[in-house]
């Protein structure tokens, strides 16, 4: 599997993400499954859910007998490979939320979503957990008329909620570029509830984490089946009184669940390491997340190594949720990246981009993430989070465990606990509607920049879904 544009000449076998391969992650940390186990909880997925599930359960009863069982290895998937956004946005909007439940329900869900951010922040200090994480915000430009307006109605909307300039504020063409120096700014929004992260290192610590706490891992152990009280692997099979599914993008692959979420890929590249002149002209001193409002999303970070890591969508989905290594390489969308990057950052023209990477995330039917637990069956499981993960996964794993330990925690009272997503079509209606939304997107872009006005074509895909 070649995942890495480096010059360097290596023997070693390549690593799937910068990320990876800063923080030496790889297989071979835990042992496979000696056989067949029995346990009190099995969690299927070594990212940031499974993780973060096996954490606060064995923090609430240390008694208990997990094991966490991955096909690969700790942060294989989306965990190690993701832009690094540790971010309050929660996939669904307010709209969507309330819809489906209540106006305080939404705001409720909005806020433990900021409150989010800051317990990860909390969990790598109190654990000391050396992932890079710096809580600058996130901010968010707007490069053409069509983009401001939209920057100035996302605004409107969050007073309407009830969030102040504290949650969401609007910034004139100064102030962005006095935050990230991206050209052709007209203004902009900024909210300081994101931080950068190094996210395999982030997973990386929490595995250290629950393994000190007495959670067993498992890898390069292949779940073929899920059932009620029991996980058929290729290694053996594990009984549990309660059976957690958290492999987002990974789901497709399990049998019967082929519908439950749409694996899409994003790319991402790195440049790099910038001397100190350049970043005196790029900006982000803060280590902001950036991105600028076009519908085809981007995303980007000032990494703690000195670089600038930046991903974003395009890459088109595969019939039938295929899942395969060569879909993480996409010579097309990466060098798409370069040039977007180097738009966004002239100063950047001459910059060598030494990495390029992807790997799928996992889309639920309405773009609404979900938790739950079923008391009866011990069948639990948590995701569909739309790339924005590194902390949706954290109030998911906290959730999960005040679900199955039945404790007195109010995030179990959150509109997403309980909650399912419809399934996605057969194929090719799949297919043919998902790419279109990818072309969709694009064209709306394209449109944007042309005209200056908003597109209705993007506007109706987004009132399709009920947003």
């Amino acid at each position: 599997m070649t995942l890495e544009t480096s010059p360097t000449p290596t023997t070693a076998a390549p690593s799937p993400s910068l990320w990876h391969e800063e923080a030496a992650l790889g297989a071979g940390s835990d042992p496979v499954l000696p056989g067949d186990t029995t346990v009190d909880v099995a969690i299927i997925g070594a990212g940031y859910t499974g993780l973060w599930t096996a954490y606060y359960l064995a923090g609430a009863d240390p008694s208990l007998r997990i094991a966490v069982l991955d096909r690969q290895y700790v942060g294989f998937g989306a965990s190690g490979r993701n832009g690094g956004w540790c971010s309050a946005i929660f996939p669904a909007s307010l709209t969507k939320v309330a819809a489906g439940s209540d106006r305080r329900a939404a705001v409720d869900m909005q806020r433990a979503m900021f409150d989010t951010v800051d317990e990860v922040g909390r969990v790598v200090a109190s654990e000391g957990v050396d992932c890079g994480f710096r809580k600058g915000g996130y901010v968010s430009a707007a490069r053409n008329r069509a983009q401001l307006a939209r920057a100035r109605a996302e605004v409107s909307s969050w007073r309407r909620w009830g969030f102040d300039e504290g949650d969401m504020r609007l910034l004139d063409a100064g102030e962005v570029t006095a935050r990230a120096a991206l050209s052709g700014t007209l203004g902009g929004t900024y909210t300081p509830h994101c931080a950068a992260v190094q996210p395999a290192k982030l997973v990386q610590g929490l595995a250290q984490a629950v393994r000190r706490r007495g959670v067993a891992i498992y890898e390069r152990t292949e779940v073929r089946e899920i059932g009620p009280g029991r996980v058929l692997t290729d290694r053996g099979t594990v009984r549990a009184d309660v059976v957690v599914r958290a492999t987002e993008g990974y789901t497709a692959d399990l049998k019967g669940a082929h519908r439950d979420i749409v694996p899409m890929y994003s790319l991402m590249i790195a440049t790099e390491p910038l001397p100190a002149a350049v970043w005196e002209e790029v900006g982000l001193a803060e280590r902001e997340t950036f991105s600028d409002k076009r519908h085809l999303r981007i995303y980007g970070q000032r990494t703690s190594s000195g670089r600038i890591a930046f991903g974003g969508r395009g890459a088109p989905y595969h019939f039938g949720s295929r899942i395969k290594p060569e879909f993480d390489r996409d010579d097309r969308v990466h060098h798409m990246l370069e040039r977007i990057l180097k738009d966004l950052f002239p100063v950047l023209s001459d910059v060598q981009v030494t990495h390029a990477w992807g790997g799928n995330l996992g889309i639920p039917r309405d773009w609404y993430p979900s938790v739950s637990y079923d008391r009866r069956t011990g069948f639990a499981q948590a995701g569909g989070y739309v790339g924005d993960g590194v902390a949706t996964a954290n109030l998911a794993g906290r959730t999960l465990a005040g679900e199955i330990l039945d404790l007195d925690d109010p995030v179990r009272s959150l509109p997403w606990t309980g909650r399912t997503s419809p399934r996605w079509e057969p194929e090719p209606l799949r297919w043919l509607g998902v790419n279109a939304g990818t072309v969709a997107f694009n064209v709306a872009d394209r449109t944007e920049r042309r005209t200056g006005r908003p597109s209705r074509l993007a506007a109706g895909f987004w009132r399709a879904l009920g947003h």
